[in-house]
Order: C-alpha cells, then structure tokens, then sequence
C-alpha cells in the first residue's frame, strides 16, 4: 500500500483530527458538511462502512495493518492510513480502548423526521437527553431490542461523539435516526396530516400526525404499568425518556396519549436513563 504514512511524533500534524480537535470542532455546526466524527474499533468502524459512510483517513497501530485491519483497509481505497507504534498511540487518551484502530469519516446528512418514521412501528424519542454514554447505551439498546428508529430533540449530545459511537458499539448505524431542529415547525409537512392544514405546536404533535400514540416514561402516579396490555397492542408507539436526573418536561408529560411507569421495589425510586430505556424497550417492542 503507497498510502501507508507512519507517524513518530505524537505532535505531528496527522493526528490532530484524532488527538487534538475536540467534538464541537469536529461537528463543525456552522459547516455540517464539512462535519466530520471518528469511529473506533474495527467492529464500529466496519458498521459505519456497512451504513455507507465516508472515510477520509485511518490511524492503526502498526501491527494490525496485516491482521485485524487488513480487510477493513481494503475497503476504505486510497485515503491515507496513518500508524504508528503503540507507544506513540498510547499518548492519545482512550486509544487502549479502540482495539489498535481508529477511522475519521464525513458525517452523513441526517433525514427528516417523516422519512425516519415511515413504515415504522416502534419509535424511541430523547428529550435533552445530555450524557454520550447513555445515548450510545439507549442506541445499542434500541437496536437489541425491536425499535425501528430514534429521535433526538436539539438538546441531545450528539450519537456521533466518539463516546456515544463507543458505548453504542456502532449501533448508531444501523438504526435510523435524526435530531428534532425545528422548535417552531415551520417547515412541517402538512399534507401528511389527515383533514386539517394545522401545523403542529409542538414534536408530540408531529409524532401524532404521523400516526403514533405517544408514550412518556415518568414517575408519575397518574399513569399505567408499563406491562399494561393496552401499551403492547398499539400498532404505532413512540416511547419518550427525558433528559437525566430531571426527566420529561412536564408540558411533554401533558400532551402525550400515556404516561408511562416501571414498577419499583425496595424503596428504589427510579432508574437511570439508559437502564429504564432497556426495560421499556424490551417490554414494549415484543412482537
């Protein structure tokens, strides 16, 4: 391979895009398609392959290059691939965890909210859900078990951030996905919504135009189990978990069809984001 560079000196140039710019500077807001994120791992960075996005270069540790990277390396054509040996690699925080590999890729652009809830039966929407780990567990959650797709409101740290692409193990690209950007939904598509020309005030209603029943997962008295038959046979369902520690807006609480609790014991009073989010998935998404 002529597109082998290898790289002494950790302060080389190279590995700024690894090492050096942080994940604002990688997303680029002000450029999106410019946006850029790495993915980590030979199993994360072959699903991103998989889902069709672009790499730009690779940084492996020198041993690989003919073992677990070969097939991989095959695939990415002549962009440049980067190595070095482990001890310069080391330097760079968390390279223990990426299994010797590590792969910078354009960041796709994402679709619209009817084009990733089409033909779809089971939805996960997060409302300013704030940590990486816990939306990379929710996405890896969301795949295992039966949703089609996730929705995320502006408030959300980004699937994209290596942290959430890590704790996902790549699940990020297999399941659809997009952000919630319009607060004012200004740009809604009307025609979809059945008799009426209103525009929706807010997400809830535009997942209901779409033809969900909406489901909030809160602590909250006025609500049904979660193992509730009327919750399983709804055809269309948008489960919605709220941001750490605070959970959903009470306002989002209001105006969906059910507001949804996991029985506690022991006294426990709730459970983390991501934990609750496998409990639901799994009961909810049997079919």
């Amino acid at each position: 391979m002529n597109n082998i560079i290898e790289i002494t000196d950790f302060n080389a140039p190279e590995l700024d895009i690894y090492a050096r710019l942080t994940e604002n500077q990688l997303l680029n807001r002000h450029e999106p398609d410019k946006g850029i994120f790495i993915a980590e791992s030979p199993k994360v960075i072959e699903r991103a392959l998989d889902a069709g996005c672009e790499p730009i270069s690779i940084l492996i540790e020198k041993k690989h290059i003919e073992t677990q990277g070969k097939d991989i390396l095959e695939r990415c054509g002549d962009i440049p691939i980067y190595t070095a040996e482990f001890d310069v690699l080391t330097q760079l925080t968390g390279f223990k965890l990426t299994r010797g590999m590590l792969c910078a890729m354009k960041r796709p652009l994402l679709p619209s909210i009817e084009e990733v809830c089409k033909d779809k039966n089971r939805i996960v929407i997060l409302e300013n859900v704030m940590n990486p780990t816990n939306v990379g567990a929710i996405f890896r959650s969301a795949a295992a078990l039966n949703m089609d797709a996730v929705l995320l409101t502006s408030g959300c740290s980004n699937p994209l951030y290596r942290r959430s692409i890590r704790v996902s193990m790549g699940t990020v690209f297999q399941i659809p996905w997009t952000f919630i950007e319009n607060d004012n939904y200004d740009t809604f598509d009307v025609s979809i919504i059945p008799e009426t020309n209103n525009v929706p005030s807010s997400y809830i209603d535009e997942i209901k135009a779409l033809g969900f029943k909406t489901a909030a997962m809160a602590l909250d008295d006025n609500s049904v189990s979660i193992d509730d038959s009327v919750l399983n046979s709804e055809e269309k369902l948008a489960i919605i978990l709220g941001t750490e520690g605070d959970g959903l807006a009470t306002s989002t609480i209001a105006d969906c069809d059910y507001t949804v609790k996991i029985p506690m014991a022991h006294g426990v009073d709730s459970l983390n984001v991501a934990a609750a989010s496998a409990v639901a998935f799994w009961q909810l998404g049997k079919k």
